[in-house]
């Protein structure tokens, strides 16, 4: 069995339980209203008023004119987020992180130490509940995609399992948009056929849905019956590391997109510090609004962890091979491969230097993150 364990409104949650004043009250985590501020998360109290992630903060006002708005303090997200992660350790080793917020556990091995995987999920749930204050989301099943619906169907605070048995029954009277990839403009294309749901998906036969679909067609005939043979990947064993972000509504904002891409880049450089890995290959992919995805890669002259050298690196590719032709973005991601451990190559002397001041940087942010969650200490991005 596989768990989905995904935060309820993780960074606005955390602010809530930091401050009591803001309990109760609709908040968003995220940049001033003045100039080009985004929203980074929401509280469930702000979300009623038709506020979401990736929205301009002046409209979030707009809407809302009681608004709280806090500033993001990522590292101290990844704090808490390590916590998390921790209890998920008691549990089971085989964990696959996803973002701060989220990540899929493989509860099978483990089972006869703790008992039933739903034992186990429960207990997770209560754990965060009990020792962080904070709400996580938990769905069961016997594959990640199952998982993942299961956590996302009844949030906030949900826990669903879905056993083997069940899965077709689970499936079959969701809308088609559950199904991984399937957004607006794949949504339209199913419904002019007259599919509405993952029943309907079903029962057509793959050649058909080659015929409409290509390459797409085994995966969205996979899903529609229950089937996901990816395994849970820990970091450790991955071939490659990633961070990406889904943002509620599109971004045709270079400079939102370009802050973004900071953030993911720290958490990715972490992970790979926690591992005792170093990359020498880099990775920024883009999806649009209409589905067409793009990904860029670079091979780097030398392997590193280096926070600031795999943001040079990222946002130079970034500015010069993902095209600024005005497209609305959906998903960024940032990810590593081509690792590599052991002794750093020699380098010069002008490069040693610059490379050992950014590594105690790395350093000491990490062991803020660690310790003490402080925001007194942040990067911030390049202006262009």
């Amino acid at each position: 069995m596989i768990l989905h364990v995904d935060m309820d409104a993780f960074y606005a949650s955390i602010e809530q339980r930091e401050n009591p004043n803001l309990k109760g009250r609709p908040l968003i985590v995220g940049g001033s209203a003045e100039g080009r501020g985004v929203v980074a998360a929401a509280s469930y109290e702000a979300r009623s008023f038709g506020i979401h992630s990736a929205m301009a903060t002046r409209r979030a006002i707009q809407l809302c004119p009681n608004l709280a708005i806090v500033r993001p303090r990522i590292d101290f997200y990844a704090k808490i987020s390590h916590e998390i992660r921790t209890i998920f350790a008691e549990f089971t080793p085989l964990i696959e992180p996803l973002s701060l917020d989220e990540a899929f556990l493989d509860v099978t091995a483990t089972a006869h130490l703790f008992g039933s995987p739903e034992n186990i999920g429960r207990t997770i749930k209560q754990k965060i509940l009990a020792e962080l204050q904070l709400v996580a989301s938990v769905g069961m099943g016997p594959n990640k995609f199952i998982a993942k619906v299961a956590s996302d169907l009844r949030k906030p605070d949900a826990f669903v399992v879905v056993r083997s048995e069940e899965t077709q029954d689970f499936l079959d009277p969701l809308p088609i948009e559950r199904v991984w990839g399937v957004g607006k403009v794949t949504s339209a294309v199913f419904r002019k056929l007259s599919i509405r749901t993952i029943g309907e998906l079903r029962r057509l036969d793959l050649e058909t849905l080659r015929s409409i679909f290509g390459n797409s067609a085994e995966h969205y005939w996979s899903l529609s019956r229950g089937i996901d043979a990816r395994k849970v990947t820990p970091d450790r064993e991955a071939k490659s590391i990633s961070s990406e972000t889904t943002f509620a509504a599109d971004i045709d904002d270079r400079e939102a997109l370009a802050s973004c891409l900071v953030h993911l880049v720290e958490s990715v450089s972490r992970r790979l510090r926690n591992h005792q890995l170093r990359s020498k290959g880099i990775e920024v992919k883009v999806k649009y609004s209409d589905f067409q995805f793009l990904s860029r890669s670079q091979t780097l002259s030398m392997a590193t962890d280096v926070t600031a050298e795999l943001l040079e690196a990222a946002t130079k590719l970034f500015h010069t091979k993902v095209p600024n032709d005005g497209k609305s973005v959906r998903l960024l991601g940032f990810g590593v491969h081509h690792f590599e451990q052991g002794e750093m190559t020699q380098m010069s002397l002008f490069d040693a230097v610059t490379h050992q001041r950014d590594r105690k940087l790395d350093s000491v942010t990490d062991i803020i993150a660690e310790k003490f969650g402080s925001a007194a200490i942040r990067r911030g991005g390049k202006k262009r």
